[in-house]
């Protein structure tokens, strides 16, 4: 169900994450515009729908892992809807980080939550799991494997490889878009299964 309800955006954003926390993975951090200067690109949602975090999680992550962005390629955060964020008078929604790698105890940031008004934050250390040693590459060579694929026959080689490989949380988001591909191959050609 989770894929038939991802909003259609160029960012990641909080409705995203109805569904429940999402560990992502970092593949880039670059420029983005003056309102929204920071693009975290990630392994789970790809080059087209990155994080752009408000300038508290901005804070957060180099309070956690310093200001060299380069250094984040290939580290972890648990995102999060949070739906008591407002934007001006109204409650709107955000992604809140609620745990990070490469961190070895909580960190506790204080963060401004309103003008002239403190909180304090805090983020977890993130678990190592078998996530940690699934190649972000990989992922990556799979989403554009699916994305360029034209034949049943191409997509079903590509299910048999995916079969073999540890993906992880990743392996989720690649079956949602193998059988996305799936249905509009099919569609095209007219025929569940023609290639």
């Amino acid at each position: 169900m989770s894929a038939t309800i991802a909003p259609k955006s160029d960012q990641l954003n909080a409705d995203d994450l109805i569904g429940g926390p999402q560990t992502v993975t970092i593949t880039g951090v670059t420029r983005g515009s003056p309102d929204q200067p920071v693009n975290v690109t990630t392994a789970e949602f790809g080059d087209g729908r990155p994080f752009k975090p408000c300038k508290s999680m901005r804070r957060v992550m180099v309070a956690a892992w310093g200001p060299d962005a380069s250094t984040y390629i290939g580290r972890r955060m648990l995102l999060y809807r949070d739906e008591s964020i407002r934007f001006g008078k109204e409650i709107v929604g955000g992604i809140r980080i609620s745990a990070m790698s490469h961190i070895d105890r909580p960190l506790m940031v204080a963060l401004t939550v309103t003008r002239g008004k403190r909180a304090p934050f805090t983020v977890e250390p993130l678990a190592e799991t078998a996530d940690a040693a699934v190649d972000v590459d990989v992922v990556a060579d799979f989403k554009r494997r699916i994305a360029e694929a034209t034949t049943a026959s191409e997509l079903d080689a590509i299910a048999a490889d995916l079969k073999g490989c540890n993906l992880g949380h990743h392996r989720g988001h690649l079956r949602d878009a193998w059988a996305d591909m799936r249905a509009a191959i099919e569609a095209k050609d007219g025929e569940p299964g023609r290639t």
